[in-house]
Parts: C-alpha cells; structure tokens; sequence
C-alpha cells in the first residue's frame, strides 16, 4: 500500500458523484484541489490516466431534463452536450499546473476486439510518453445498452488492464468495503485490505447510494477483479473531501484489492496460458540469442512467417531448427509481417507507407518457452 507513492502507471477514477454540485454543475473547487494533487504526483514523473463520469449529468440540464430517468437516446445526446463542459473542466484545472490533457471516448468494443484494444493502448502509450494525461469516459453517445459497458469503475479496471498499470483508484463517496452497508447498519465492519475475492466479499457489496452515479459496490467488485487479474493492485477510497488524492497518499485510507503479480507477468502468463497460437514466426540465430537476453522481436531477424493471422494474434517463434522458444502478441498482420520480414526496422515505413512498430513483437509482449 505505502508503494503506491513509487507507482510508475496510476490509473484514477472519479464520479459523478464527487464532480458535479448539488445544482448539476462540476464542483470547480473541489476539481482544483483535485488538480493539485494530480500535478505534484504528475511533477514527480508518475503516467497518470483519469476515467470520468459526469457527461450524462451535466448535459441533462442542457437538454432541459434535471430530474428523471432518461431514455437512451436522451442520455446519449446529453452526454454529448455534457461531455464538452466535462473536458473543459478538466483542462481549465490541470491547465493551470501547465498539464496537456487528450480527450479519449471508449465503448466495450474496444476492449473486446483485439485491434481496437491495441490501437487504443498505443494511442494511450503515445499521450503518457508526451507527458498528457488522458481523460477517458465511456461513450455513450454511440453505445447501446448491449455493448455499455454500464460503468466507469469496470471501464477504468480495462483501462488498467490495457495499459499495464501499477495501481487503480476507484475514488467515491465512500471509504471503502463494509461487511454491510454503513449506511443502513451501524454494526458495519470496514475491510482494508481484500487478499482474494471469495463469494463472501462478494456478498458484502450493495447497491449505488448516490443519486446521480451509476456504479455501486458491486461494479467495484467486479473491477477489483479485472484489475488484480491483470496484476493491478485497486484500492476503493474516499474522494468527496479536497485533496483526497494527497489524503489517501499520506493515509492509505481505502479498501486495497491486492494483486498477487505485476502487470507484465499477469498479462505473460496470460499469453503462455490462456491464448491459442495463430501462425508461426521462424527466426535466424541473432534473433535467437536476442529474445534469450530479453529483447524484443524485430523484422531484420524473420526468415519465414507462416498462417493467416492479424495484429494482436498470438504466434510462435521457432528457431531454425523448428524449436518452439518463445509465443508473444505480433504487432503486425500477417501481410505485413511477410513484406518487411528481414528488413531493418528503419525501412518499414517505406514498405509500408506509415511509421509503424520497430518490433514484430515488443519483449513485454512475449513470453520464452521452456
């Protein structure tokens, strides 16, 4: 938990709840505040991802509906005048500690199909080495309730599991996980620390309590799942007072889902075990004894590829003796493997026609066999 101060990726989440006032307007002093603690982390070299609720809230006023249950296609066109006073909040109080930010919208899709999941993580991989911070919302101007992902606690848990982060904060109107709720039993427990998610964990979450949000303990639940698979440890915090980033760093006040490894050999044991090879790469010696000290896989070293696969497939790496040494994510289609198989890195964008990836599969993508 003290760690959390060394965190090298932060992924943060924040509700409608904790951003907008009692009139449905964002809380500008407590989104300063906010601000702050977001800059001081920011200044000390941490990426910092934040996933924001609030377009739906804020456009209700806009379409002249501040009370009731909205159809969808008028919580999708509130989030759309919303979402424009929602970015522009974040960008007035992070702009003043001189922070870029970019605007990302993401549905379930794009953590669903594998292009999508990789052309968002390296969009997001792009922002944080410029130093932006991405502020993220669910899109709900074009998502149905099929395909919502119906929350920003599980979408951000994705968000951690897309790009690899260290730590999850879900901040709310609430401290954190009870073994009832607090707010209808004084004999309430708090958790601070959850090991393993057991039905009993499960058992203790209730319903949402704000009026506003759309999540509840159960969807943090089922976040802290997400995120602890993907070796992200994800802590429930209280963020209605100021500064509550500042306040959890100093206390590490929260219930603290612990992940039992780090993001890298979650998401390798996740290749080496839970994935289906789709083609084969047949590599020279150099290429070898790179990926033996660590490195990763690039074009100059492919003598052959074989199958029909695209980018995001797991394949096989094979030495020139047929030995299986490795399996990793390719970065490219099939196609494309072919025509740059053997060439410098330096010459795929002149085969290709754009700048792509220097490595047909990055080392944190690529596990050794055996």
């Amino acid at each position: 938990m003290a760690m959390l101060h060394q965190a090298k990726q932060l992924v943060i989440k924040v509700g409608s709840s904790l951003l907008l006032d009692s009139n449905g307007e964002v809380n500008l002093a407590w989104l300063d505040a906010f601000a702050q603690d977001i800059a001081a982390l920011h200044a000390q070299g941490t990426r910092i991802i934040i996933v924001t609720s609030g377009a739906v809230a804020l456009g209700r006023t806009t379409l002249g509906h501040k009370k009731g249950i909205l159809k969808l296609e008028e919580k999708q066109a509130a989030a759309a005048c919303g979402q424009i006073k929602l970015v522009e909040a974040w960008q007035k109080s992070l702009g003043k500690h001189g922070i870029a930010i970019a605007q990302i919208l993401l549905t379930i899709d794009d953590s669903e199909d594998r292009t999508r999941y990789l052309n968002a993580r390296n969009t997001l991989s792009t922002l944080l080495n410029h130093n932006i911070i991405p502020i993220i919302n669910e899109n709900d101007t074009v998502a149905t309730a099929e395909l919502r992902v119906g929350d920003n606690d599980r979408l951000s848990a994705r968000v951690a599991q897309m790009v690899g982060a260290d730590y999850l904060i879900l901040f709310s109107d609430i401290d954190g996980l009870y073994t009832k709720n607090p707010h209808q039993d004084k004999t309430a427990e708090f958790i601070s620390q959850v090991k393993d998610i057991t039905p009993a964990i499960e058992a203790m979450a209730g319903s949402s309590s704000s009026g506003v949000g759309t999540g509840g303990m159960i969807t943090k639940i089922e976040a802290a799942k997400i995120a602890v698979a993907a070796g992200c440890t994800m802590v429930i915090a209280l963020g209605k007072n100021a500064h509550p980033l500042q306040t959890l760093l100093e206390t590490a006040h929260g219930t603290w889902f612990l992940a039992h490894s780090n993001p890298v050999n979650a998401r390798k044991n996740w290749i080496m075990g839970a994935i289906s090879p789709s083609g084969i790469l047949l590599v020279d010696k150099g290429a070898e004894t790179a990926l033996r000290a660590g490195k990763s896989l690039l074009p100059a070293g492919i003598l052959q590829v074989q199958g029909a696969f695209a980018q995001g497939d797991c394949l096989l790496v094979k030495n020139e003796a047929g030995q299986v040494i490795a399996r990793g994510l390719v970065n490219y289609a099939a196609e494309e493997a072919e025509r740059i198989r053997g060439q410098k890195s330096q010459a795929i964008e002149s085969i290709l026609g754009y700048e792509g990836r220097h490595e047909i599969i990055h080392r944190d993508n690529l596990v050794l066999a055996g």
